[in-house]
């Protein structure tokens, strides 16, 4: 019996983590097409193909909604392999990260989070500020930790880490992100952000490299 409860629990779980994965998928597509302002609990409930009342039984509100989709680009952000061994030469992981950040700042769909977190952030500068922390301040302190290393080893000659991490992941983006990010522009080939990230690196350490 307590064998049989065992595996009903598991089943009633698995069957509740797809029904919200079910609605996150649909409330995505409505938070990407309509932006956060423009989507309602209704619409939402639609493109999941559920009822308005399972939809509340697993998000009390748009916010709780969004805030779950947050949680998931996080995630996907934080399960990433940048490869900061301090072991690895500077310009073969700066390449790497560079190339890895940008195909996952670049991928389809990947925009739509920062511009609706954009849209609202003023309004609702909590979320704004966890988005942040979450997702693109983890990847500055874990890039500016890998520096602050090869500093100490003489490698580099930085003062301050912190802001040489960031400018290095914003002249990767250089010409590539904002275009994706404000629909001018499809997503950038793998080529293109090749050659980005390689004079990104080059700049990088002709500025930062040890003389």
């Amino acid at each position: 019996m307590v064998v049989a409860g065992r595996e009903h629990l598991h089943v009633v779980q698995e069957e509740d983590s797809s029904k919200r994965r079910q609605i996150l998928d649909g409330a995505r597509k409505v938070f990407m097409d309509l932006g956060f302002d423009g989507a309602s609990m209704g619409e939402i409930a639609r493109a999941a193909q559920v009822s308005k009342g399972t939809l509340y039984v697993y998000f009390a509100d748009k916010c709780a909604l969004f805030e779950a989709i947050l949680e998931q680009e996080a995630l996907q952000h934080g399960q990433v392999a940048f490869n900061f061994d301090p072991a690895r030469d500077v310009e073969t992981t700066l390449k790497d990260f560079g190339r890895a950040y940008n195909r996952l700042l670049c991928r389809p769909g990947g925009g739509s989070a920062i511009r609706t977190v954009m849209a609202i952030a003023e309004r609702m500068p909590d979320l704004g500020r966890r988005y942040y922390a979450r997702v693109l301040d983890k990847s500055i302190n874990r890039l500016s930790d890998y520096l602050k290393a090869h500093a100490a080893a003489g490698d580099l000659e930085i003062d301050d880490c912190d802001l040489a991490a960031s400018q290095f992941m914003e002249l990767c983006k250089a010409s590539l992100f904002l275009p994706f990010v404000f629909q001018a522009a499809p997503a950038p080939s793998e080529e293109r952000m090749s050659e980005v990230v390689d004079s990104a690196t080059r700049m990088f350490l002709a500025a930062y490299g040890a003389k």
